[in-house]
């Protein structure tokens, strides 16, 4: 088997950002199945270029993982307007580039952006060979949810597309079981759930992160540690607030590891509250995830207070479940009912500062039920969402595929 993502968000472990796509890549490769990853050298996450600028980057990961970076318009963050120039950018040249790649048997597109799921689509179709699209958020939903999509003309065009690209889909999977409806509801034929997870034998929850502690002076403090994007839909306005809130406990520091669009304000935002219990720092590959969040004492999880990110299941929070650390979480919705399944933390209305400080402190005061709400977290994970048994239920998917094909 030959299976060809098209993801031009895809981060690999030496990178930051969401792995979920290297993590399955190498579980395939595992069982013999060739992957050639076509992606951006533009990182999603930073929008910095990854070496030289050139049309195509090769990339080899071990004998069956192949990595193609193909050129992409280096502008991501600057405006809306120059990130859809990214997007098509990369749209036309992964084409170009997916036309030369010989012997696929499988498509894989997946979302967001959206646009490259007409590559992968077209790719499919040429080819003659199964198409898989792959939902990981709900756009253009969550644009117009948010305030990035206003014009009602691009918006129509946008859910057309949407609705296309599930409509001609010979199957379709989505991480989150929020997404579901959906999906369905818009044209798709056949849905399959491969949920966020994480890997735990990546983390070790009885480490204590003494290193990066040191290194960020943190020796002495209960860290409550966000770690992920900071943009528009993570309302990290609220941590700097619960930050304000929190300023006469000593003990106590939020740190907001990671990168964004937003941080450049976040930062100034800071400044100007005269935030001391506030560190920012920058973001970390997947590799060094795990002795970050070994340093922290709980972690945080936040988006914005609107209904479809009920629907989310957000890729970090399972990254602190599996390294055993009670979670601080301001979502509703899916997200929530896994948290309080699992007894693994506090949940506090979305949106709601003084809720957000008040669940900080109160696991600061009791540490001891802190650890063990990150243990409960641990073990919900390793039964329910451990990355090697989704990834096994993907390639029973995928060899399914292979055979109504052939």
């Amino acid at each position: 088997m030959h299976i060809l993502l098209i993801h031009q968000a895809f981060a690999s472990l030496s990178e930051a950002g969401g792995t979920r796509h290297h993590e399955l890549a190498r579980y395939l490769a595992a069982r013999g199945c060739r992957v050639t990853i076509i992606t951006s050298p533009v990182s999603y996450l930073t929008g910095s270029q990854r070496g030289q600028v050139k049309w195509v980057q090769q990339e080899q990961d071990g004998d069956n993982i192949t990595i193609l970076r193909t050129y992409t318009y280096p502008a991501l963050h600057r405006s809306f307007i120059h990130r859809l120039f990214s997007f098509f950018s990369f749209m036309v040249s992964s084409f170009v580039e997916g036309l030369k790649v010989r012997q696929v048997t499988l498509v894989w597109g997946t979302s967001p952006p959206i646009f490259q799921g007409i590559t992968a689509w077209a790719l499919a179709r040429l080819k003659g060979v199964p198409f898989l699209f792959e939902v990981r958020d709900l756009w253009p939903a969550f644009a117009v949810g948010v305030g990035v999509l206003r014009q009602p003309l691009i918006i129509r065009a946008a859910e057309w597309l949407e609705s296309f690209l599930y409509r001609h889909a010979d199957r379709m999977i989505v991480n989150s079981p929020g997404y579901i409806e959906h999906v369905t509801h818009r044209g798709a034929r056949q849905v399959d759930l491969i949920p966020n997870a994480a890997d735990p034998d990546v983390f070790d929850p009885l480490a204590d992160g003494a290193s990066f502690r040191q290194k960020h002076h943190l020796e002495s403090k209960f860290v409550a540690l966000y770690a992920g994007a900071h943009g528009m839909s993570n309302d990290l306005q609220v941590v700097l607030q619960a930050a304000q809130y929190l300023r006469s406990r000593e003990d106590i520091v939020l740190v907001l590891l990671g990168d964004g669009k937003e941080k450049p304000a976040l930062i100034a935002q800071a400044a100007e509250m005269g935030l001391t219990n506030l560190l920012f720092l920058p973001p970390v590959t997947k590799q060094e995830m795990p002795q970050a969040l070994a340093a922290a004492d709980a972690c945080i999880a936040i988006l914005k207070p609107i209904p479809l990110y009920k629907t989310t299941y957000p890729n970090k929070v399972f990254d602190y479940l599996a390294a055993g650390r009670p979670v601080v979480l301001a979502i509703d919705g899916v997200i929530r009912v896994v948290i309080e399944s699992a007894g693994a933390g506090i949940a506090v209305e979305p949106g709601n500062p003084a809720a957000m400080a008040q669940a900080i402190a109160t696991l600061a005061d009791d540490r001891t039920a802190a650890r063990a709400m990150g243990q409960a977290g641990r073990i919900y994970l390793e039964k329910h969402f451990s990355r090697s048994d989704l990834a096994a239920k993907l390639w029973e998917l995928l060899k399914s595929m292979e055979k109504v094909d052939a």
